[in-house]
C-alpha cells in the first residue's frame, strides 16, 4: 500500500494486520472450540473460522464467510450461523437469505440445516433444543406468510423502514424491518431438519437473552418506549418467556434511578445474574453493580457488594460464580459464593504502578468460559482469552476448587494462533493529579536509550482502560517507527474503583484533562523522552479529549489526531444512537470542544467513518468546517492547510477492513512524521 521508508514499521504493521486473531471460545465436556479471525483469500478482509483446539489444533471450517454463534450439543454436534452457500451452486437459497443455520457432525463436513429469508440472528443450544432469534415480517402469522411477504419486499427492492420508537440505528447499522422473535426446535438427528416453533417476544427491541439449561424458558431484556420523558424513551425491562405457553411475564423494569439487564441463569434455574446500573446524567455518575434475581419471583439482592469493580458474573456451580474485570491497568478474575460480600481473586496480581521485570505479565481476561459440573464444588475449570498492552491474545486455563479458590497462574492452551512479538519494552509511570489522586499510565518505549519523541494515545469510553491488546489503535507500529507511546488512564477510567469514575463523569473536559496533562508532564520529564516532540491522539471519547486538548494547549503538541470524535456535544447528544447521553452532556455544554475552535494552533488529522452512528459523521463535518472557517490558518510547505481529513465512506466507529486499516495506520504515522520530524508527506497510493 504505497512505499514507506520505515522498514520496521512496515514489518510490524503487516504482521499485525495479517496474523490470525483469536476471537471466540466455547467449551463443553472438555472439547475446546475457538473462532479465529483470518485473512480472506483475496487479502482484503477478514473471516472467522472454527477451530478445535482440544488437542492438536484443527481447522473445522473454510471459505470466505464467517461463522458465528457457535454452540456445542451434548451429542457432539456443533451448530453455528453463517451466510456461506450450502453448496458450490445453491439456486434454491432464498433471496437475501442472511445467515443460515449449520451443523458440523462429530464426523463429516458442515451442512446447512435451516435457512429462511432474512436469515437467523442468534443461536443457543441447551438440553436437546435449538433456540434461535430471527427477524419476522410484521404482517406475517405463519412461516409461509413471512417468506412470501419478505420475498415481496426483497424483490421490489424496498429498503425503507418505518419506525415508531427510538433509536432507529445502532453503532454501525440501521435497525432492520420486521420484529425479532424466538424459534425453538428439537436438535435434529443426522439427516433431519429442524422445525422451529415461533415464540413472540414482548414489544420493543431485544437487547439480550439467556437460556435456562433445560431450555424451558428464556430471560430477555427488552428496550421499550414507555412514555415521552427522557427516562421512558428507552426503558429496559426483563421478562421471563415460557417456551411451553409462550407467555412473557414481566419480572423487573428499570426506574429513573436504576437500569436492569438480565444475565446468566444458574444451572438449577433458581436464580439469574442481573446487571444494575445507575444512569449517567447531571449530578449522577455511571455505576455498575451485580445482583442476583430469585426466580420466578423477580426479587433482586446485591451480589459481592464489597467488590469495588464493575463485573458481569457467570455461574460456575449452583452456588459459585466467576467474573472478570478491569483492575489497575490490567485485569483480574474473581470467584465467589453467591452469598459472599467479597469474592476471592483467582488471578495473581501484578503491580502495574512501579517499573519491574514482570510488568509484561499483566493481563486482562475476556470470554471467560466455564466447563464445570454444576452440582459439585470440588473442582472447576475456567477458560479465558488473556491479553496485555504488549501481549496478543492467548487461550488460558485455570483449575481450582470453587469452595476454596486461591490465586494461581493460568496454563496456556495451545491454539492455532501464535503470540506476536511486540517491539520495544514496556514501562509504567504514575504521578499526583491536581486533587491529590495518584494516577497512572503505561509507557511503551522503543529499543535504545532515546530520547524518543512521544505519542500520547487517549482511550475511549470514557469508561475504559488501557489494559488489553487491540488490533485497532495498537501501539506496536508506532513503537516500531521510533515513538514512545504513553497510554494514560485518567479520571473516568475503569478498574480503579468507583471513585475514579466520579472524579470526572460530571466534567468531561475537567479532571480527565488535568489528569492527562499531569501524566504527560511526568513522561516528558524523563531522560529518555524528547519533550519538544510530543503529539497526541484519541478515538471516540479519546477523540473528544483530543479536540478539547487542541483548543486548550496552544502549540504544546506538534500535532493532534482525532478519530470518531465528539466536537459539538449538544449536537452529539441529539444525534447519537442512544437517548440518555443528551441528558448527561447538555448540562456540561461548557466542555464542548467546538466552543474553542478559535484557539486551535496545531495541525489536526480528522478521521471518521460515514457509518458511525455512535458518534455521527456530522461531528467530523462540523470540525472540518471549523478548521477552515474559525481556526486561525495553519499552512503546510505548499501553502495549503496543514490539516487533513481521512474519510471512510463504508466504515463505522471502527476501521475494520484490511485495506482501510492499513491506510489508517499509514496516514496516521506519516502525519506524525511530517509534524514531529519534518518528514515529507508520503501517502498510500491506494488513496488516489
Amino acid at each position: 500500500m504505497g512505499k514507506m521508508t520505515n522498514t520496521a514499521f512496515d514489518a510490524v504493521l503487516t504482521t499485525l494486520l495479517d496474523s490470525p486473531r483469536l476471537t471466540g471460545l466455547t467449551v463443553k465436556s472438555g472439547r475446546i472450540l475457538t473462532t479465529v479471525q483470518q485473512l480472506k483469500q483475496d487479502g482484503t478482509g477478514y473471516v472467522s473460522q472454527l477451530w478445535d483446539v482440544t488437542d492438536t489444533p484443527v481447522q473445522l471450517t473454510y471459505g470466505d464467510d464467517s461463522v458465528s454463534a457457535v454452540e456445542q450439543a451434548e451429542d457432539g454436534q456443533v451448530f453455528f450461523l453463517s451466510s456461506r452457500a450450502g453448496t458450490a451452486n445453491d439456486p434454491d437459497a432464498p433471496s437475501e437469505a442472511g445467515a443460515k443455520l449449520w451443523v458440523l457432525p462429530p464426523a463429516g463436513e458442515p451442512r446447512v440445516v435451516a435457512q429462511r429469508t432474512w436469515g437467523f440472528t442468534g443461536l443457543k443450544v441447551a438440553n436437546t433444543k435449538l433456540v434461535v432469534t430471527m427477524q419476522w415480517h410484521s404482517g406475517a402469522t405463519t412461516h409461509d406468510e413471512h417468506e412470501e411477504l419478505a420475498a415481496t419486499r426483497n424483490d421490489a427492492k424496498v429498503t425503507g423502514v418505518l419506525y415508531s420508537t427510538f433509536p432507529t440505528r445502532y453503532w454501525d447499522h440501521d435497525l432492520p424491518a420486521g420484529r425479532t422473535v424466538l424459534g425453538i426446535a428439537p436438535i435434529p438427528k443426522p439427516g433431519q431438519l429442524p422445525e422451529f416453533i415461533r415464540i413472540n417476544l414482548p414489544p420493543g427491541r431485544l437487547l439480550n437473552w439467556h437460556l435456562d439449561t433445560a431450555a424451558t424458558f428464556a430471560l430477555v431484556t427488552m428496550s421499550q418506549h414507555r412514555g415521552n420523558t427522557p427516562d421512558e424513551v428507552e426503558t429496559q425491562v426483563i421478562y421471563r418467556v415460557d417456551f411451553m405457553t409462550g407467555q412473557a411475564i414481566e419480572l423487573l423494569a428499570s426506574t429513573p434511578q436504576h437500569e436492569y439487564s438480565a444475565g446468566a441463569i444458574s444451572p438449577d434455574s433458581m436464580r439469574a445474574v442481573v446487571s444494575i446500573s445507575t444512569p449517567w446524567r447531571e449530578g449522577t455518575n455511571l455505576a455498575v453493580t451485580a445482583g442476583l434475581m430469585e426466580l420466578p419471583s423477580g426479587q433482586v439482592q446485591p451480589l459481592w457488594s464489597q467488590l469495588d469493580r464493575w463485573v458481569w458474573p457467570d455461574w460456575l456451580t449452583n452456588a459459585h460464580l466467576v467474573a472478570a474485570c478491569d483492575d489497575q491497568g490490567a485485569g483480574a478474575i474473581y470467584v465467589g459464593h453467591r452469598d459472599e460480600h467479597l469474592p476471592t481473586r483467582l488471578t495473581a496480581p501484578v503491580d502495574t504502578w512501579q517499573a519491574h521485570d514482570a510488568l509484561d505479565a499483566a493481563r486482562v481476561y475476556d470470554a471467560v468460559t466455564t466447563d464445570t459440573d454444576a452440582n459439585t464444588d470440588d473442582e472447576a475449570t475456567v477458560y479465558a482469552i488473556a491479553s496485555g498492552i504488549a501481549a496478543s491474545p492467548q487461550l488460558v486455563r485455570f483449575s481450582f476448587s470453587p469452595a476454596a479458590p486461591v490465586a494461581t497462574d493460568p496454563v496456556v492452551v495451545d491454539t492455532a494462533v501464535d503470540a506476536l512479538d511486540s517491539p520495544g519494552r514496556l514501562d509504567t509511570l504514575s504521578t499526583t493529579a491536581q486533587d491529590g489522586t495518584t494516577v497512572r499510565s503505561w509507557l511503551r518505549l522503543p529499543d535504545g536509550d532515546g530520547p524518543f519523541p512521544l505519542l500520547v494515545m487517549v482511550h475511549g469510553g470514557p469508561w475504559g482502560s488501557w489494559n488489553a491488546w487491540t488490533y485497532r489503535w495498537n501501539s506496536d507500529p508506532f513503537v516500531a517507527a521510533g515513538y514512545a507511546v504513553l497510554l494514560p488512564d485518567p479520571a473516568i477510567s475503569t478498574g480503579y474503583g468507583q471513585h475514579m469514575i466520579e472524579r470526572g463523569n460530571q466534567q468531561l473536559g475537567g479532571t480527565p484533562f488535568t489528569d492527562l496533562l499531569a501524566l504527560i508532564d511526568a513522561a516528558e520529564a524523563r531522560q529518555d523522552i524528547d519533550a519538544t516532540k510530543t503529539a497526541l491522539a484519541g478515538g471516540s471519547y479519546g477523540g473528544y479529549m483530543a479536540n478539547w486538548v487542541a483548543g486548550h494547549t496552544g502549540d504544546r503538541f506538534r500535532c493532534i489526531v482525532t478519530h470518531a470524535s465528539l466536537w459539538d456535544t449538544i449536537a452529539m447528544g441529539q444525534t447519537t444512537d442512544n437517548a440518555v447521553w443528551d441528558r448527561a452532556m447538555a448540562p456540561q455544554s461548557q466542555y464542548s470542544p467546538h466552543l474553542h475552535a478559535g484557539e486551535i494552533a496545531v495541525p489536526m488529522l480528522v478521521i471518521h467513518g460515514d457509518k458511525d452512528y455512535r458518534v455521527p459523521i456530522g461531528q467530523a463535518q462540523q470540525l472540518w468546517h471549523a478548521l477552515h472557517t474559525v481556526t486561525p490558518p495553519i499552512a503546510d510547505d505548499d501553502g495549503n492547510t496543514a490539516h487533513r481529513y481521512l474519510y471512510f465512506p463504508d466504515e463505522g466507529h471502527w476501521i475494520l477492513s484490511r485495506g482501510n486499516a492499513e491506510a489508517w495506520y499509514r496516514v496516521f504515522c506519516n502525519f506524525l512524521d511530517v509534524h514531529v520530524h519534518g518528514a515529507s508527506e508520503q501517502l498510500p497510493s491506494q488513496l488516489g
